[in-house]
């Protein structure tokens, strides 16, 4: 095990009704001037702004609104949101949605403060070192943004999507009511549940030795997910199972499953350029990566790992003689898990196309750096894992 740090200083308030007292947190954390920032209407339609206005007001505190998030959220309504931020004087960002909400929020509460084009923090010209405080009402259980200190952001000069982050964004609370997630669609709620487990894969997929802890804390919220999801997806209002499934989504991205160890992240790179010139879901879009990066190092790395997550988390037979083997029953137990729920498994399924190939590549600029750290990949390899997610499974 590596030395590390980890600092989660985030106060999470889980259980049913826990929005109903957003105000009081807010009030706790400092804030005075509120940005209630929200996607669509289904947050206006299920009474959850209406309780979070009420809860603010209830306080003695302002507050505006700015709703609009879409899924793999934009640039343009972060410039609009940090405009917003500047001429109302708001000193605190409220994200009600989940993660897309959530990092478009991050993302505002980074420019606001910032001399130049927030921009610069995704592109690596300036380190972030001040934000708004931002708090979270999390509605879905997928990207665990309501317990990191990253966000995502798809800057529509060029559409292309990328990360950034610093301690200053890691929200100051997050109010988890897995009531919340009730209403939503299978498609989205399956979505969600592949997220989650590609987070904690992306951790997992190591070659630091001796992680044991960490090791048995991934397969843990991998194994949830896999007990867990086909339950919401049978009934909807299974509070159970969405609550662990909404835990299982902030541990697999605050970093308690990743310290001491490096991490890959290739498949998340690679998926990144699908969600953003397609416009597709991105754990829809990991569905379709992440067997294919698992096929590719599969050639090109011992199999020891890949068949550790196939017997520990799937319950396939070790074959000691032929090791290879076993690894591959778990990339088919893993293919045939996100397919039962409803993913896609392949460019096609997904509504992508094999010709954008190389332009896929060209927005991912592996010819300037290798992705991943599990195998090291160059243009080459990254074409090849495409190739291989354009298979019909």
């Amino acid at each position: 095990m590596d030395n590390f740090v980890f600092y989660s200083p985030t106060r999470f308030i889980f259980g049913r009704d826990t929005e109903a007292d957003t105000g009081s947190y807010i009030k706790q954390a400092g804030g005075t001037r509120v940005l209630i920032h929200y996607g669509g209407g289904s947050a206006e339609r299920s009474g959850l702004l209406s309780r979070l206005r009420s809860s603010i007001a209830a306080q003695g505190l302002f507050f505006t609104e700015l709703g609009g998030v879409q899924p793999n959220p934009r640039s343009s309504l972060v410039y609009k949101g940090i405009e917003l931020c500047r001429r109302e004087h708001i000193d605190f960002i409220l994200a009600a949605g989940g993660g897309s909400t959530i990092d478009s929020a991050k993302a505002i509460a980074m420019g606001t403060p910032y001399d130049g084009d927030f921009w610069d923090f995704f592109t690596g010209k300036a380190a972030l070192t001040q934000a708004l405080p931002v708090g979270a009402v999390l509605t879905i259980a997928a990207a665990g943004s309501e317990g990191s200190e990253r966000c995502v952001i798809t800057n529509e000069n060029g559409m292309v999507k990328r990360g950034a982050g610093g301690e200053a964004i890691r929200p100051r609370f997050a109010v988890m009511n897995p009531e919340l997630t009730f209403t939503l669609p299978a498609y989205q709620t399956a979505s969600g549940a592949v997220d989650i487990m590609a987070h904690v894969m992306e951790r997992y997929f190591s070659n630091t030795e001796e992680t044991e802890i960490t090791d048995r804390l991934c397969e843990a919220v991998m194994q949830t997910v896999v007990t867990q999801l086909p339950k919401v997806l049978r009934d909807p209002f299974d509070y159970g199972a969405r609550a662990n499934l909404m835990w299982a989504g902030m541990m697999a991205h605050n970093n308690s499953c990743g310290v001491g160890r490096v991490q890959d992240w290739a498949s998340h790179h690679l998926e990144h350029e699908l969600s953003a010139r397609y416009d597709c879901a991105h754990g829809a879009g990991l569905a379709v990566i992440f067997p294919a990066w698992m096929e590719y190092v599969l050639e090109h790395h011992s199999p020891a790992r890949l068949a550790q997550f196939a017997v520990r988390v799937f319950g396939c037979h070790m074959d000691f003689d032929n090791p290879k083997e076993t690894a591959r029953a778990g990339i088919r137990a893993l293919r045939a898990f996100w397919k039962e729920a409803g993913m896609p498994l392949s460019f096609e399924e997904l509504g992508a196309d094999e010709h954008d190939i190389p332009a896929l590549l060209d927005t991912l600029g592996v010819s300037q750096h290798d992705e991943g750290n599990f195998v090291r990949l160059n243009r080459d390899a990254c074409e090849a894992i495409y190739r291989l997610a354009c298979k019909k499974q």
